[in-house]
């Protein structure tokens, strides 16, 4: 994920070619318009306990360490981290069947600590709109350096419109690892693959599926 990159490389633990470094729990809800399309998507990122140490520290928030927030570090938490370079994709990315669909910039965005653990949510704009009748909508995350693992954790759900199957399709790890290996394998000992680490994220990335019944 592209910011507060300080804490990114506070994270990195173990030999250089150990990816991911940062583990992020995800729920996705797809939120349907009053015309009945697919309008918006509201992603929610739980991140794990050493990240989250990690951006309370070097933020400066929690001081004393006991998981509470004072009133003015909860104003200040949302949009922690949504402060993307430009043209960052978010590591969320949905498609109409085949067809790559455009997410706008996140807003709508909070945050707060539950049980020690930063959870943030924010919503993104599909643009244009769908109806997945007769193609699915397709919301996959995943960082493409494969840094971080996003996990969908809970059933992703659909909001404003019924009718619809909602599917979680899991990657294939044997394959995807062994796109990994084979990655690897060709660098050579004088390269250094933290700098220049292949880009295997998508082959890792879970998938949500959603498909709807006609109106009529």
């Amino acid at each position: 994920m592209r910011y507060l990159a300080s804490a990114l490389l506070i994270s990195v633990a173990g030999p250089a070619c150990a990816h991911p470094h940062v583990f992020i729990d995800t729920r996705v809800e797809v939120i349907f318009d009053k015309a009945g399309k697919a309008a918006q998507v509201r992603i929610t990122w739980t991140y794990d306990d050493f990240y989250s140490l990690s951006i309370l520290t070097d933020q400066g928030y929690d001081p004393d360490g006991d998981g509470k927030l004072t009133d003015d570090e909860k104003r200040r938490l949302p949009g922690f981290d949504m402060h993307w370079e430009a043209g960052y994709p978010g590591d969320t990315y949905a498609l109409f069947g085949e067809t790559p669909l455009q997410l706008g910039p996140p807003h709508g965005y909070t945050a707060e600590i539950d049980n020690g653990k930063l959870v943030s949510t924010h919503l993104r704009d599909i643009e244009p709109a769908v109806d997945p009748v007769e193609k699915p909508l397709v919301i996959r995350s995943y960082d493409p350096s494969y840094y971080v693992e996003y996990t969908i954790t809970d059933p992703p759900k659909v909001t404003g419109r019924d009718g619809c199957e909602v599917a979680l399709v899991e990657p294939d790890l044997t394959a995807a690892d062994k796109q990994l290996q084979d990655a690897l394998s060709k660098y050579s000992a004088d390269m250094d693959v933290e700098m220049d680490y292949p880009a295997v994220g998508a082959a890792f990335a879970d998938e949500v599926r959603v498909q709807c019944a006609s109106h009529s």
